[in-house]
């Protein structure tokens, strides 16, 4: 039976490139592809579907906002991780939203099959570039270094909105909470990250791959 995948990126050639690669396999087929995480979840509502590959960095919901809410619509379906970054943060906060693997784009060849089949039956996989990465972050737990800034998860969903042009009410009704929760958290970003106006925040989620604008 083959497995039915969605490829859920921002970046149409790149979704050209992946299925095109994908569908060379006898036992995989593309079952339908998304833009945004916000497409992804209608889909998944909607179709069969074994597996996602998803990106890190798609604009209005991020890959590991969309992987928590796709798992708990659709808690059967595996999550691949893809990413453009190798960031410790981000390979952390995707494995424990529920994703099953994650792999950079840079080894979405091989590396990925191996995590595919990896999640058919039922085992994690980190490609070679993350695995080191992920191995120091448990020996060396960051959070125990007073000098580390580590937002959380809604934190980071919120500057990637405000990096993305959103107001306050707007990222409000995105993420079903009250515009004075996300003043909060922007308050509470911009202290941690010692940044002081919107331009700021936008190159800083720009450099961490937390937006593509």
């Amino acid at each position: 039976m083959k497995l039915q995948i969605i490829l859920a990126d921002d970046h149409q050639m790149f979704r050209q490139a992946l299925r095109a690669m994908l569908e060379k396999e006898p036992d995989i087929e593309i079952v339908a592809e998304a833009a945004d995480g916000n497409e992804l979840l209608k889909l998944a509502a909607e179709i069969p579907v074994d597996l996602v590959c998803m990106d890190i960095g798609m604009p209005n919901m991020n890959g590991i906002e969309a992987t928590r809410r796709l798992l708990a619509l659709r808690p059967d379906v595996k999550v691949i991780g893809l990413s453009a970054f190798h960031d410790r943060d981000f390979v952390l906060d995707l494995m424990k939203a529920g994703a099953s693997g994650y792999v950079t784009k840079t080894e979405a060849g091989d590396e990925l099959l191996r995590a595919i089949q990896a999640a058919r039956v039922n085992r994690k996989y980190l490609c070679s570039d993350v695995a080191d990465i992920v191995t120091g972050a448990l020996i060396n737990n960051p959070e125990d270094k007073p000098d580390s800034v580590r937002l959380g998860s809604r934190e980071r969903q919120v500057l990637q909105l405000v990096a993305e042009g959103m107001t306050s009410v707007q990222i409000a009704a995105n993420l079903h909470v009250s515009p004075s929760t996300v003043e909060v958290h922007r308050r509470n970003i911009m202290r941690k990250l010692d940044l002081h106006n919107v331009a700021e925040l936008t190159k800083y989620a720009i450099r961490n791959g937390l937006t593509t604008s």
